[in-house]
């Protein structure tokens, strides 16, 4: 029996921030027992390598996505663990001393419907002052819901929904969403006890005026989970309503002046410089009130609503048509003569093992993503007695030399005539391959050239896609519900998530 945190990793995803020096001291100096690996998943396009050797911390891994965004920076920390919980924690936040025995506790003996534990998050305000616009909207962390600040996640979970959508290119709403598709499992979330600092970082005057393009990801939410998803994420509604009209009665003012018409206009730019102003002294009255403060609220307060509405309504156009998020799939599994490497029949000599054009680059571009890659191949020259099992290794090694690991291997020696159960199109060796790695079949792709490599995946639960060769029928490519031109077009498609 596991104790401890020896079922659990965490998952860091950053962009370099000076706050992440903090974290990793915290987490080096913290009581308790350490989890299975620290993953600091670097979101940044370039850069040097992050240094984060510390005496006390867990094993580190350092991944890269090239700057991908937030949700696939998580994506592909999680993805890269193989732990039954993964705990995510932001760049930015320092955990309490006790937070390792904390963490251990919170995720001891929880019942099999919980997907997710939710630590516990403290803004400190400064005491001195009465804090900002930008420390007071801080401080809201520290009662929202679901935020992955630190949120602990079975990783069956997030595979069964495919993990954060990644069409929100922010550190906004992402989280909610994953909250509400797991829980719309049937699975719980539950509050733990640890305990996190969320400091408020610095920032510039400007910071509100860019955070209203999150009006656009609200858009998402809606379109995604329907116009009661704000109850259910307990995110309220805000402003916007206000902001619309504000933004309407500027508008108005400058066409009707546009027009000819100045009693209208003066109405409409009183009804615009009184919303303003209202919505500017909401800001203000709680604050500091020092001059810097108010003349950032009184400069913001003007951006903000139409800055707002036009985000709001960008969402409303981008997002007209969206699509269940499927993610990635946790496995794709590979035919090899004919698909991964030229067809020679019954080849039984390692020389001739060649890769088809990009299929080295097509695997390490799923890799790189996170998703595991697997071999399932019908080798019955085993059976007729034209090649010896010991060949058929040896192929597979020096294509393993070629195109790097794989994570499962899978050959069936019999003949046509055996009656097995994994000779493709039969579903043994997909099945198989799904149970040697945990792998729900139904987050599973087989690529192969024939029918028989669809047929098996079907057979076993998971989705097929062919990549005809001349020596493919054309009933089989017309039987095929999912057809790609090349292996690297099948991997793109894989990585769109068109399959």
């Amino acid at each position: 029996m596991q104790v401890g945190n020896a079922r659990c990793a965490v998952v860091v995803p950053t962009v370099g921030r000076p706050s992440l020096d903090a974290l990793l001291d915290a987490l080096a100096q913290g009581r308790g027992p350490r989890p299975v690996e620290l993953v600091l998943v670097d979101d940044r396009p370039a850069g040097a390598p992050l240094r984060a050797e510390r005496a006390g911390l867990p094993p580190v891994r350092v991944l890269r996505t090239g700057g991908g965004g937030p949700a696939r920076a998580r994506n592909l920390g999680w993805r890269s663990v193989r732990t039954e919980w993964v705990a995510f924690l932001d760049d930015d936040v320092v955990p309490d001393p006790d937070w390792y025995e904390r963490l251990a506790d919170d995720l001891a003996g929880l019942p099999p419907d919980v997907a997710g534990s939710q630590g516990r998050v403290r803004v400190p305000l400064p005491e001195h002052r009465r804090p900002t616009d930008w420390e007071r909207g801080t401080a809201g962390l520290a009662t929202s819901s679901w935020i992955t600040a630190d949120l602990a996640y079975r990783r069956s979970a997030l595979a069964a929904v495919g993990g954060f959508d990644e069409r929100f290119p922010r550190a906004f709403r992402e989280d909610s969403d994953l909250a509400l598709r797991v829980m719309g499992t049937g699975a719980r979330l539950v509050r733990g006890r640890r305990r996190i600092t969320h400091p408020v970082r610095p920032v510039d005057r400007w910071i509100s005026v860019r955070t209203q393009a999150g009006n656009a990801d609200d858009v998402l939410m809606r379109r995604l989970h329907g116009p009661g998803w704000r109850d259910r994420a307990d995110a309220p509604l805000g402003r916007r309503p206000r902001h619309l009209a504000v933004s309407a009665a500027g508008a108005a003012a400058l066409a009707l002046a546009a027009g000819g018409r100045p009693r209208a206009a003066l109405a409409a730019g009183l009804a615009w410089a009184a919303g303003t102003a209202e919505f500017a002294w909401a800001r203000i009255a709680p604050g500091p009130r020092t001059r810097d403060e108010v003349t950032t609220m009184l400069a913001t307060s003007a951006a903000i609503p139409p800055l707002a509405t036009w985000h709001w309504l960008r969402g409303v156009v981008t997002h007209r048509r969206v699509t269940r998020w499927r993610g990635l799939p946790d496995l794709v599994l590979f035919d090899r003569d004919g698909t991964l490497v030229h067809d020679f029949p019954y080849n039984g000599d390692p020389a001739w093992v060649r890769p088809v054009d990009g299929a080295r680059e097509a695997l390490d571009r799923l890799r790189a993503r996170g998703v595991r890659v697997g071999v399932v191949s019908n080798q019955s020259g085993v059976a007729r007695g034209l090649i010896t099992r010991e060949q058929v290794d040896a192929c597979t090694a020096r294509l393993a030399e070629l195109l790097g690991p794989f994570d499962t291997v899978q050959v069936c020696p019999h003949g046509h005539d055996d009656g097995c159960g994994c000779r493709k199109p039969a579903p043994g060796m997909v099945k198989a391959a799904c149970d040697e790695l945990g792998v729900d079949p139904a987050r599973c792709v087989v690529v192969g050239d024939i029918g028989a490599d669809v047929e098996a995946a079907a057979a076993a639960g998971a989705s097929g896609v062919l990549v005809p060769t001349p020596v493919t029928r054309r009933a089989e490519v017309a039987a095929a519900p999912r057809r790609a031109g090349t292996l690297t077009d099948a991997v793109d498609g894989v990585l769109a998530g068109a399959w």
